[in-house]
């Protein structure tokens, strides 16, 4: 069985690294012949650092599917074309919009000194900061502040795109069409119900619906329809999830 993991709010907090007990937890299912991979919002880049070294040769799914790597070799599986991007500038000036926007590896950053999303940006400085001209292809774009970010919703969608809205954090998540976690996952060769899903957020739905069984770490409104069950995110979460893995386990052994 392959076990398919979120990271951010799934199984690391805070833009805290993933935990050694989870990790070692994640190394028992790899020890019974299951298959562990990674799938993030975060790109590859981004998603290295929460991960202990011993990991980074597992599957991954990053930008929410526009990138993947295997045994550490990072592929890019889809970019925005060039329209769709004349028509994003546009609206991104049009609304004053700031912006991470990456690039296949570096990226490009508008937003507040003081924003949460640079505790988890390029932690290791493993990527550089270029001017958005400077980004030999674009894979994955995050907006984060407008003056008026409802109206700048409703402009985007009618585009050729696919929008995940963060109303916790107030960012909109933007990836190229037919780019989610599901089409990243096919790109590795793992069949539709043949994995548990573990995830916290609406851009892990495409990932439950193909789920064998999926497992939604706290609660989300539109996750919740496509979760089989749910873990409380509180104070004793993290052993939640190790002791539902142990169950996994031993019932998929």
């Amino acid at each position: 069985m392959y076990f398919v993991f979120d990271l951010d709010g799934t199984i690391c907090f805070k833009g805290q690294p993933v935990t050694e007990p989870i990790l070692q937890s994640l190394e028992q299912l790899t020890a019974s012949g299951h298959e562990v991979v990674f799938a993030s919002a975060r790109p590859i880049r981004d998603l290295l650092p929460v991960l202990d070294k011993r990991f980074h040769g597992y599957k991954m799914v990053g930008g929410n599917g526009s990138l993947i790597c295997q045994n550490g070799n990072i592929k890019q599986v889809a970019e925005f074309s060039f329209m769709i991007l004349v028509q994003l500038k546009a609206i991104l000036e049009k609304y004053r919009a700031t912006y991470l926007i990456d690039g296949d590896w570096d990226y490009a950053y508008t937003g507040p000194a003081d924003h949460p999303i640079l505790n988890n940006l390029n932690p290791h400085n493993l990527a550089e900061k270029k001017p958005l001209e400077r980004l030999n292809s674009i894979v994955k774009v995050l907006i984060l502040t407008s003056y008026n970010m409802d109206a700048l919703y409703e402009e985007l969608k009618p585009l050729d795109i696919i929008i995940h809205l963060h109303k916790d954090e107030g960012v909109l998540d933007i990836s190229p069409t037919g780019i989610h976690k599901w089409s990243a996952l096919k790109q590795l060769c793992i069949p539709q119900g043949s994995y548990i899903a573990f995830g916290n957020d609406t851009n892990d739905i495409s990932m439950f619906k193909h789920a064998h069984h999926a497992v939604m770490i706290g609660h989300h409104d539109m996750l919740a329809p496509y979760s089989d069950e749910t873990i409380s995110n509180d104070f004793n979460v993290e052993q939640q999830i190790i002791e539902k893995i142990a169950e996994f386990n031993v019932r998929y052994a």
